[in-house]
């Protein structure tokens, strides 16, 4: 899935900072703002291998990614102080910007809550997240989504957010599920520990979720509803939806080689 962006000025919302030299066949520089290290390093690696299934053998754009320790962001999202967490994200675009990256990304959902304090402060465009996925299941035609995720996401804004403008509505799993899935999430997978206990639980999940009349959207069609591979964190069920953010992110460098020119 393409952005089709139009060349136009060099304003600060479109890219005016950060045009560092485009490297990757001419693609656009990704500044990476990583909030967890399994999420950034995956995030990472997808960029990596995309770029190589969209540009060709050994290639993709060129990347730099700045991660705060998770411990600062939750100290804030604990005390759900979004400005604390906006302040993190921009000083990690800041610094992605000073070397040339040209637009930002984060593979973390939870941290997109802080968005609209992020966006009109950073030196560099974002893609948001939950609007990628958005454009997805309109294209799609889905109609409502299951969301999974940190309980700050579950029972948050970001979603609903960026689907109701579409018309999508949004089905999050009981409070006592919430809570499980929660504690997977940052006592497991922020970790590095993949349970097959846990995989299984969240899969159980989204079948509830389905029983509750609803499709669970899923970047990769007939496999979401069915176990595979590894259980990760963040919305539409497994596999991760971020997957599509990030294709989608190296789609947009490729695509918008001279937009920002």
């Amino acid at each position: 899935m393409g952005l089709a962006v139009k060349r136009r000025g060099r304003g600060k919302e479109e890219g005016g900072k950060g045009k560092g030299p485009a490297g990757g066949g001419g693609a656009k520089h990704i500044g990476i703002v990583g909030v967890s290290a399994e999420g950034a390093a995956l995030c990472y690696r997808t960029i990596c291998t995309e770029g190589a299934r969209v540009m060709g053998e050994h290639s993709h754009p060129e990347v730099t990614m700045h991660t705060h320790p998770l411990a600062d962001y939750m100290r804030h999202i604990r005390r759900h102080d979004w400005r604390g967490v906006a302040d993190l994200m921009l000083s990690s675009a800041r610094k992605a910007a000073q070397v040339g990256a040209a637009f930002a990304i984060s593979p973390d959902n939870t941290v997109h809550q802080a968005f609209a304090l992020v966006e009109p402060e950073s030196p560099i465009p974002w893609l948001h997240i939950g609007r990628v996925v958005a454009r997805e299941a309109e294209g799609r035609r889905f109609r409502r989504l299951g969301i999974l995720g940190t309980r700050y996401l579950m029972e948050g804004p970001v979603y609903p957010e960026a689907l109701q403008p579409a018309g999508i509505a949004t089905l999050t799993p009981e409070p006592p599920e919430r809570a499980r899935i929660d504690a997977i999430i940052m006592d497991e997978l922020v970790n590095g520990r993949f349970l097959e206990a846990s995989r299984a639980y969240v899969h159980d999940v989204i079948a509830a979720l389905g029983q509750r009349s609803i499709r669970p959207g899923c970047s990769r069609g007939r496999r979401c509803g069915r176990p595979s591979g590894r259980v990760r964190r963040g919305a539409l069920g497994a596999p991760d939806h971020g997957l599509l953010s990030l294709a989608t992110s190296v789609r947009y460098a490729r695509d918008c080689a001279t937009c920002f020119a």
